[in-house]
């Protein structure tokens, strides 16, 4: 099947209230090309060197997410352009892309990446110190980003009671962070394997890649 083949064929089985991004790491601009033009507009890449490359490369109503983890210095090279960034997994981080953004003079949209997975490879904060950056004294004066939700990633397992139980832990915190910090709107979880599942837990965001444009090279 081809590109917009497999866009169609999953945007008939997800809600509309649900987002798909479209996750392009690895893929060539070409491949990108082919999911524009058959309408689709998010894309989510993990590198942001990468992003920034295809972002020059490519046209400018394309609303790049930054899904994997983020190092502090490279921020600013995605600053200008970059519409939503799910992995901030500390204050640090934050403070940092602000000061991006200010530069920019922008305001960047930011997802707190909380850790359910059982695996130590994942990034990501607990509930607690989630609630602690949302309550920090000087969250408040952060101008230049909006914290709008929360992402995770469930353990690489066929064990769906595990999965299930971890997509409910991202909506239970979701739930106790919305309570102090009404903005948040966003649950971004679920990817090629296990969106159906996500979905019946609450994701109203999710991030696609091989479904899409087939394994990964």
């Amino acid at each position: 099947m081809s590109i917009k083949e497999n866009l169609e064929k999953i945007k008939k089985t997800i809600p509309e209230d649900v987002t798909l991004v479209a996750v392009s790491k690895t893929k060539p601009t070409e491949a990108i090309l082919e999911a524009y033009h058959s309408g689709h507009r998010i894309f989510g890449e993990n590198k942001i060197q990468e992003m920034a490359e295809k972002h020059a490369a490519l046209p400018k109503d394309i609303l790049w997410h930054m899904i994997g983890h983020v190092q502090r210095n490279k921020v600013k090279y995605m600053a200008p352009f970059v519409n939503l960034i799910h992995g901030v997994d500390s204050y640090k981080l934050l403070q940092e892309i602000n000061k991006q953004a200010k530069k920019n003079n922008r305001a960047i949209n930011c997802l707190l990446q909380i850790k359910i997975a059982a695996e130590d490879t994942k990034f990501g904060l607990n509930s607690t110190e989630a609630l602690q950056i949302l309550q920090h004294d000087t969250f408040k004066t952060l101008n230049n980003i909006q914290v709008v939700g929360v992402m995770g990633m469930a353990t690489f397992t066929n064990n769906t009671t595990q999965v299930t139980q971890e997509f409910k832990t991202l909506k239970t915190v979701f739930n106790q962070l919305k309570q102090v910090h009404a903005d948040l709107n966003i649950i971004s979880m679920g990817m090629s394997g296990d969106y159906e599942l996500a979905i019946q837990c609450g994701s109203n965001m999710i991030r696609v890649g091989s479904s899409i444009f087939g394994a990964r090279n």
